[in-house]
């Protein structure tokens, strides 16, 4: 981590990632990126559909290889590099027959090293086998739910899951939330723990940073009127005056209490339910 001498106020809470020890190169490669109108959380009428999003830096859009459709032909990672959509670190990768994409780096991956998408891969970091071929107790990203479905699980900066069982054509896998989840086998899965993992250290230190990165401010409900916000109104500084917390529509939020749907369709793949609270905080 990188700290700065307090000449400011928010400037000696303030810390970013020692980049200059990771990347080794600035600018993307031009053939695969897009440029293109973010929607900022507003739908195609314009209308607001996720609070707290709009504004922020200017952004080039990477496209990244998560359908890893080229098998059996070795690859190299000629640059790690900075992606401003995700919080890992992706690389730049050179096929043998010459071409180039983009992927999800893994922890302590380096240029030069060689990677493969192949049923026989070796089981070190980078390489991608489905999920039957993979040992118990390794660790995963990258994960498909189904097969030729793409990476979907498991991608954002310091996370893994780990292999735990396979049975019955299905593979369980210790999600990042303790959740243990099956996946069919014929799945695929790269090895290893997602790069940078030291991004959940960075202390944002000021408001103005929270805004180039696209976040805007969040207004408590106890200091709105009764009719925007279910803990509103109340004569100077009010408790809530509700048993369970609340969203400001009316539905519960926050401290454990479950908002999945009852009947959600992906429950049967659920073998153990994530831990949440005290549990999660003991093991």
């Amino acid at each position: 981590m990188k700290h700065y001498p307090p000449y400011t106020k928010s400037r000696r809470q303030m810390t970013t990632i020692s980049y200059g020890d990771h990347l080794t190169e600035s600018k993307p490669y031009k053939p695969l990126t897009v440029g293109f109108k973010r929607d900022v959380a507003r739908n195609n009428q314009g209308r607001i559909t996720v609070r707290h999003q709009g504004g922020g830096h200017k952004k080039v859009y990477r496209l990244i290889d998560f359908k890893y459709d080229k098998r059996d032909m070795p690859a190299v990672v000629e640059t790690v590099e900075y992606d401003p959509f995700r919080t890992g670190f992706i690389g730049l990768i050179r096929y043998t027959d010459g071409e180039r994409r983009y992927v999800l780096l893994p922890k302590d991956v380096r240029v030069g090293t060689k990677l493969i998408v192949s049923e026989n891969a070796e089981i070190i970091a980078g390489n991608r086998l489905p999920l039957r071929n993979i040992p118990v107790g390794s660790f995963v990203y990258n994960i498909e739910i189904k097969p030729k479905g793409g990476a979907k699980l498991v991608r954002s900066a310091g996370s893994f899951a780990q292999v735990i069982a396979n049975d019955a054509g299905y593979t369980h896998i210790k999600m990042p939330s303790t959740e243990v989840r099956k996946v069919i086998d014929t799945a695929w899965a790269s090895i290893g723990v997602v790069s940078n993992d030291e991004n959940r250290l960075v202390t944002i230190g000021k408001a103005g940073r929270s805004r180039w990165m696209g976040i805007r401010p969040t207004v408590r409900g106890s200091v709105m009127n009764p009719v925007d916000h279910p803990y509103g109104g109340g004569e100077q500084r009010t408790g809530r005056g509700l048993r369970r917390l609340k969203t400001m529509w009316g539905k519960p939020a926050g401290k454990g209490q479950k908002t999945r749907t009852p009947k959600k369709y992906s429950n049967v793949f659920i073998v153990s339910r994530r831990q949440v609270g005290k549990k999660k905080k003991a093991e």
